[in-house]
């Protein structure tokens, strides 16, 4: 690994396989399947193809929430995608040709319908559904801006702080500080914004919260790469108490479990048929509990 205080870019990057720290063997500089593998098609119309990491847990946190709120017609099929060259399948890539999860089949219409990205699939399931949307066009601007500052925001957050403080083959100070300064600001966004309102949106739980929470409410309980302390995230008060309303949800409970793959056995729920797998299928009762993904 070449000292950070004396690399000079070539006028031309060339790929090094040894380059990729903890992620080396998955990571590439090009998209498209590296080998056939159809997905499973379960009995319900929603087919899910993910894992609990925070993107995948929006998902099926407002799944579970619609399932709550008495919407029959978001009965779904979780199946379990590995970051660990899984996602490289050909019918993966079918669904999301950008390889991430999570990604959605909705086959509840005359034509399956297609969705990759944790944002567009929460919007997807909104409008379908009519619910955790505001139908007022000030309460709609107002969550979906919220919604998409999650979507533009986290990457600093998961590619950047997160990689740099948890994942690199090297601690890098000037990466850790640049990420870390960036995260707290926006931990400071989301304070300030709850200083005055319940959730994100106003007084409404919406899609915009389910976004959001999985990546900064992980945060706030210091689940998220261990950098709670480092980043004095419970000087966020607002933000804390926005957090534990939300962890106190029993969807937001149920939807954390599904495809998660490491961590206590009686809270991993690998792959979700039915509302009863929650009581029936999880890990401590039918096995032994896998390690955290890489």
């Amino acid at each position: 690994m070449t000292d950070e205080s004396t690399y000079t870019p070539p006028k031309v990057w060339t790929w090094n396989k040894e380059s990729g720290g903890r992620f080396a063997s998955i990571n590439r500089p090009i998209a498209g399947s590296t080998h056939d593998k159809e997905l499973p098609v379960g009995r319900h119309p929603l087919q899910l193809y993910s894992l609990a990491t925070p993107n995948g847990q929006k998902v099926t946190i407002m799944l579970e929430e619609l399932l709550a709120a008495g919407h029959r017609g978001a009965e779904y099929d979780a199946w379990l995608i590995k970051i660990d060259g899984e996602q490289f399948g050909s019918g993966f890539v079918a669904v999301n040709p950008n390889s991430k999860i999570p990604a959605l089949m909705d086959r509840s219409g005359p034509k399956p319908i297609r969705l990759f990205e944790s944002g567009s699939i929460l919007l997807h399931l909104a409008e379908k559904f009519g619910a955790f949307l505001p139908t007022d066009a000030a309460g709609r601007a107002e969550c979906l801006s919220w919604l998409f500052w999650q979507m533009g925001s986290a990457p600093y957050l998961g590619g950047g702080f997160g990689h740099f403080y948890a994942y690199a083959p090297t601690k890098i100070e000037y990466a850790i500080d640049r990420f870390a300064m960036e995260t707290k600001r926006q931990l400071d966004v989301l304070d300030r914004r709850l200083a005055d309102n319940e959730y994100l949106a106003g007084d409404q739980y919406t899609i915009a919260d389910i976004a959001v929470f999985p990546w900064y409410g992980g945060l706030a309980q210091g689940l998220l790469y261990g950098a709670g302390e480092f980043l004095s995230v419970q000087d966020y008060k607002n933000l804390q108490r926005w957090t534990a309303a939300i962890a106190k949800r029993p969807p937001v409970q149920r939807g954390r479990m599904v495809n998660r793959t490491w961590g206590d056995p009686s809270s991993q729920l690998h792959e979700r048929h039915d509302a009863g797998d929650f009581e029936t299928r999880t890990q401590d009762k039918i096995g032994e509990a896998a390690t955290a993904p890489s």
